[in-house]
Formats: structure tokens, sequence, C-alpha cells
């Protein structure tokens, strides 16, 4: 028979000890000429649950072990300063938080990755309101899970031999990073072997390498973030069910550089992402069954560049407008559907006036597969033989792929908002 009297006890035991609990946890002051002057001390007081309170001021940091449950927080911006000799912090324990601190001066190491925050083996962690500076690695990220990167500035040093990733993700789960700037890192967000995480409003710009860097990372999604100037642009490698939505890939310029690698994805959907400036958009191989829908492709010197060992995507409802060529690829795309783009370089007409176009439109240009072969064509581009070889090849198609056709092209823009 079930005890009323005995559940009541436990609840209140359980009531009392949750009491007892928040009693006795306490708040640690670190402050400059005080017995407590650095993190080290207040971590060794504290215990599990406690907060620590860290005044102005500069503060030594060489690889500060966190292996407590508390809340750090930092009072007008404090320094925590690695002076170049190891890391500033690893965090070890779950149910940390820490906020509003300057992290900087991480050691720099070719066999080992100083980081200025590392977190290992932890769940629960929140690390936001921080300025990261001239770090090897900001923020490193390993074996952990319920992560939040929240609102933090992470500038490198933008020297090559210098300057580690951003933010890195590394066998991890459920990350959220969030309204982040990085600036001046090899690669400004960099996952591998993470999963279930969320990438959204943060800016990634002027990076050495990649702005978005991400492999064998499945089920993540990436949300309104901004990567631009970044001398490689954007990869996603080897990765399925990933979504990228209403996301700013700009001016990413220069020879093997894209807006967005795509290679070995499959099962992903790309809507609403805007493409500005980029040498090419997006690069397309051993890609299959995904969706890119309702983005605009606007000023890219190639809109789209998909290999012909891709398969089964679909492209439907984008702009393609004023760029240099809207698809190339090397071979046949049999298996690729285009359907209901507008393309500013249609010529054909409406009839029925129903909004459609009443012929295909063909959106590889003969001038285009020759660039493809022979590279250095692109010499002759605007020239008027050119655009004689692109007027004969639309009325007698005979090299361009004859499956790659937008059979319902659109004769005036769509109105996509990027939110």
């Amino acid at each position: 028979m079930f005890n009323n009297s005995l559940y009541l006890r436990v609840l209140l035991m359980l009531f009392i000890g949750s009491m007892h609990a928040q009693t006795f946890a306490k708040t640690i002051i670190v402050a400059p000429n005080t017995k407590v002057n650095s993190l080290k001390i207040a971590i060794a007081l504290a215990s599990n649950g406690d907060t620590i309170l860290v005044k102005k001021g500069t503060y030594a940091s060489h690889n500060t072990i966190v292996n407590k449950q508390v809340t750090i927080i930092g009072e007008g911006m404090p320094v925590l300063d690695a002076q170049f000799k190891e890391e500033v912090l690893t965090i070890k324990a779950d149910h940390v938080k820490l906020d509003g601190f300057v992290i900087q001066n991480s050691k720099v190491g070719d066999l080992r990755d100083y980081a200025g925050i590392r977190i290992f083996q932890a769940r629960n962690t929140t690390i936001s309101n921080n300025q990261l500076k001239n770090n090897f690695f900001g923020i490193y990220i390993s074996d952990s899970h319920q992560v939040k990167i929240i609102n933090n500035t992470l500038t490198g040093t933008a020297q090559e031999r210098k300057a580690g990733n951003g933010i890195q993700g590394w066998k991890s789960d459920s990350i959220e990073v969030a309204r982040n700037h990085v600036s001046g890192h090899r690669d400004g967000i960099y996952f591998e072997f993470v999963q279930h995480s969320k990438v959204y409003q943060n800016v990634s710009e002027n990076n050495l390498r990649y702005g978005l860097h991400f492999m064998f990372s499945n089920d993540n999604s990436f949300i309104n973030n901004k990567f631009t100037t970044n001398q490689a642009g954007i990869a996603v490698m080897y990765s399925k069910r990933i979504k990228m939505l209403h996301n700013q890939f700009n001016e990413n310029w220069g020879s093997s550089i894209y807006g967005l690698l795509l290679k070995e994805i499959l099962d992903s959907h790309i809507e609403g992402n805007i493409f500005y400036k980029n040498t090419s958009a997006i690069f397309m191989e051993s890609c299959n069954r995904n969706k890119i829908i309702k983005n605009s492709f606007l000023n890219n010197g190639w809109a789209i560049r998909i290999l012909s060992n891709c398969e089964d995507n679909q492209f439907s409802i984008n702009n393609f407008k004023g760029n240099s060529f809207d698809v190339t690829t090397n071979g046949e795309l049999l298996e690729n559907k285009f359907s209901n783009n507008y393309w500013d370089k249609y010529e054909g007409y409406d009839l029925n006036k129903d909004g459609k176009g009443d012929v295909p439109y063909r959106p590889i240009s003969l001038y285009a597969q020759i660039i493809e072969r022979v590279p250095q064509s692109v010499i002759l581009m605007r020239s008027f033989i050119v655009n004689l070889l692109d007027k004969v090849e639309r009325s007698i198609p005979s090299i361009t792929p004859l499956s790659v056709k937008d059979d319902s092209p659109q004769m005036k823009p769509w109105k996509i908002l990027s939110k």
C-alpha cells in the first residue's frame, strides 16, 4: 500500500536539502592586492554551486583549471592573461558559466593546440560576453555536450603560423554557437565529428582560410550567419542532413575560393541564402539528394559549379542575377533538376501570361564549357566572338548538356526575404 506519510517525509527532506545547498552557496571575490588575487586561488576555495566574482584588473592565468561546478563572472571586463606561456583556462567540470572577461595571449605551439578557453569532457557549459584576443585557438571544445558559446568576440593574430581556429568543436554533441564575431583566425568556425548542433547569427570574416569549415558532422544547422572576405570561403564536407538557412556568403574572391564548397554532402537543405560577389558561389562535388531553393545568386563569377558525379539535387525558386556564368559542369548532369528559377539571361517569352517562360532555359553556355576545359580562355570574356558562340549554341545545342534545363523559367525575380 502506498504510504502517504513516507512520501511526504521524502519530499520534505529533498526540499530541505535543496534549501540547505542554496543557503550555503557563497560568493568568492577576486581582486588585486587581496589574499584572493587570482582565479586559481578562488577555485581552490570554492565548492560546487559557488559564484566567483572577479573585479576589474589584469590577472596572470597560466592554464587555470576549472574543475568545480561554479559560475565565474567578470566585473568591468577583467583580463586573464597567459603571457604566451600556456593556455588561459581549461574547463573540466559540468555546469560551469564564464561571463565578462578578456581572455588573451595563449601560447602558440606546433605540437599542441593551445587555446584561450578549452572545454574538455564537460556538460552544460556556457561561455558568454567575453573578448578573446591573440590566442592560438580561441575556444576549443572537445568530448563535450550541451555547450553554449554566446556573444563573444574572437580576434586572432592574422598571422599564418600563429593562428589556429577561432571556435573549434571536436567529437562533441549539442553545441550552440550564437552571436559571436570571429576574425583573424585560421578557420573562423571549425567542426569535426560534431552532431546535433546549431550555429546562428554569427559573423565570421577576414579569416586566413575558411570562415566556416566542418567535416564528418551530421544533423547540424547553420542559420542567419554572415561569412565575408575569408581567404578560402566556406567548406562543408562529408556530412549528412545539414540545414543552411538565411546565411550571407559575400566577397570570397580568388583562385580556388568558394562562397560555399560542398563535398560529399547528402540529404541537406540550403534555403534563403544570399551569395554575393564570390568567385564561385556554390561548388558541388559528389553531392546527392540536396535541395537548393529560394537562394539569391548575385554578381558572382560562377553561380553554380556542379560536377557530373552529383545526383538527384534540386535547384528551385532561386534568383540568378548578374553572374558571369550561371551553371557550369564537367560532364552530363542527368539526375539533377532545375525548375522555376529566375535567370536574368533568359530571352524567352510568355505568351499565355502565366509568369513562366514558354520555352526552356539552358543555363550552361558554350563559353562556360570551354572555360571548364581551357581556363586560359577566360581572357575572351565579353568579346564579340564569345557572344556569337553563345547565340549559335542556344539556337542549335550540341556541346552543352541537353539534360540541364529549366522547363519553367520565371519571367520576374522571386521576392526572397532574408531573415
